[in-house]
């Protein structure tokens, strides 16, 4: 039974990882791809460390993996984030498509600030 449900968390895990690759690869921008790929890889490698922690049934390396995991998921959405912010700041272009801009009416090009 714990090898089906380590089976199962490592498939799902390759699974978010392979979603992630793939957005990398299908999204028309740097704001979209960075929101898939973080999202999805986040959760392939919680999934994934999860799945190794059981498969070795130590104490201690469930411990490194469980503080791994929420390494990951503490940094990865506030680095997009940040990258995001400044991909913004510099002039990174939107997609055509895009229907929400919220720092547009914001952010003062000239001066180089968010008002």
């Amino acid at each position: 039974m714990v090898d089906m449900l380590i089976a199962t968390l490592l498939v799902v895990g390759a699974l978010f990882i392979l979603l992630a690759a793939v957005g990398l690869v299908r999204m028309p921008d740097l704001y979209t791809r960075m929101s898939c790929s973080t999202k999805a890889a986040t959760l392939g490698v919680a999934a994934s460390v999860a799945g190794a922690a059981l498969h070795f049934g130590d104490v201690g390396i469930a411990a490194r993996a469980g503080a791994g995991a929420v390494f990951v998921l503490v940094t990865a959405p506030v680095a997009a984030q940040v990258i995001g912010r400044a991909a913004y700041l510099v002039g990174v272009p939107l997609w055509a498509g895009t229907v929400v801009d919220q720092l547009r009416d914001r952010y003062d090009r000239a001066r180089g600030s968010l008002r």
